[in-house]
């Protein structure tokens, strides 16, 4: 008699952002389908992201002093008690997804150094015994499909009927927020300003939105209050500082279309099923980071001369890459997709095209 396959306990490393971890989701559901449990390792910034995601049994986080805008200092205390964590927890396998610019090895060691048996990540850097398997991307490769990648040529793939869509568990009804009517979304922030409309610039968007008739719903987190209400002004409804993640991924799928920069909620909206006006600035690769699997329309001059420079302040005075897009480009944008809204969905781009792994850590 053949003995049922004991499937293994997985760990999905993730530590970056909020929008990272949402672009993560099917990789993680892939881990899932194929271990008993399944664990998501974030950063502060995206552990309500993870909380979101299909297919994840426990959130871990931890604030790791090489990630980030402004990195946690290195802590020997916070160091032994994530080993202390991982440890206890026994697992047997772990995915370590990183961007194309990181490095995976760092996170490996402290795995490693924890007992993890099994660690798969995409490095550029020789790992020497810190992965058993040395993935590498192939080029120009959607973040999205690259964590897929990884964790097919780890032996996951994703379960039967799923498309490889960004994808979060139902969200809230938030009506109560937004009225019943029909609207637009207009996020105006971002973590790196380069990524977003100068205030005024957003401002004059939300202006021009409602004069063709649109009714606007501005939204941002609790710090962007003072932004969120300038934009507003007396053109839109504000839910600067109202919503948690959760919260504004109901606003979000409530709305006809959303209209935001290259940030966390461009993610989220694609993951709720909304189509997207991408204001994209070209500090980071579009072909990369852009809205996944849902219709959107990407503005901004991408060969601006910041192009690939990961600025995170625009370096050009005047932003002319985002604050250059004229209020005709995005009502044009904004009625093209919701005139599409009541089409079948977009097919997400296709999991195939292979990829250039390397067994073990030898080069």
């Amino acid at each position: 008699m053949t003995s049922p396959r004991v499937l293994p306990r997985t760990l999905v490393v993730r530590l970056d952002s909020a929008g990272d971890v949402l672009l993560a989701g099917p990789a993680v559901r892939a881990a899932a389908d194929g271990s008993s449990y399944t664990a998501l390792l974030c950063g502060p910034q995206g552990a309500q992201a993870g909380r979101l995601l299909p297919g994840v049994d426990e959130v871990l986080t931890y604030d790791a002093p090489w990630v980030g805008l402004e990195p946690a200092p290195v802590s020997r205390a916070k160091t032994c008690q994530l080993l202390d964590t991982l440890s206890a927890r026994r697992f047997d396998r772990a995915l370590v997804l990183v961007s194309y610019h990181q490095s995976p090895l760092p996170i490996a060691l402290l795995l490693k150094l924890a007992g993890v048996g099994w660690t798969a990540a995409d490095s550029e850097d020789y790992p020497g015994s810190l992965l058993d398997l040395r993935h590498r991307r192939l080029p120009h490769r959607h973040e999205a499909l690259a964590a897929l990648d990884l964790a097919r040529d780890a032996g996951f793939a994703l379960p039967p009927g799923d498309d490889g869509a960004l994808r979060i568990e139902a969200p809230p009804d938030t009506t109560h927020l937004t009225g019943p009517e029909p609207y637009v979304v207009l996020h105006p922030g971002a973590a790196v300003p380069a990524r977003a409309w100068s205030p005024a610039r957003a401002a004059r968007a939300a202006a021009a939105l409602a004069a063709e008739g649109y009714r606007v719903v501005i939204t941002g987190g609790r710090a962007e209050r003072n932004l969120t209400a300038k934009v507003a002004g007396q053109y839109a409804l504000d839910l600067g500082g109202a919503t948690d993640l959760r919260q504004l991924a109901g606003v979000l799928a409530g709305a006809r279309v959303a209209v935001t920069g290259n940030t966390g909620p461009a993610h989220l909206a694609a993951a709720v099923g909304t189509p997207v006006v991408s204001l994209f600035a070209p500090v980071v690769p579009a072909e990369r980071w852009a809205p996944y699997g849902v219709p959107h329309v990407l503005l901004g001059d991408q060969d601006a001369p910041c192009a690939q420079s990961r600025a995170r302040h625009c370096p050009l005075p005047g932003h002319p890459c985002l604050d250059g897009i004229g209020d005709a480009e995005v009502l044009a944008a904004v009625a093209a997709l919701d005139e599409d809204r009541a089409e079948p969905d977009a097919e997400p781009p296709r999991e195939g095209g292979g990829s250039e792994t390397e067994r073990g850590a030898t080069v």
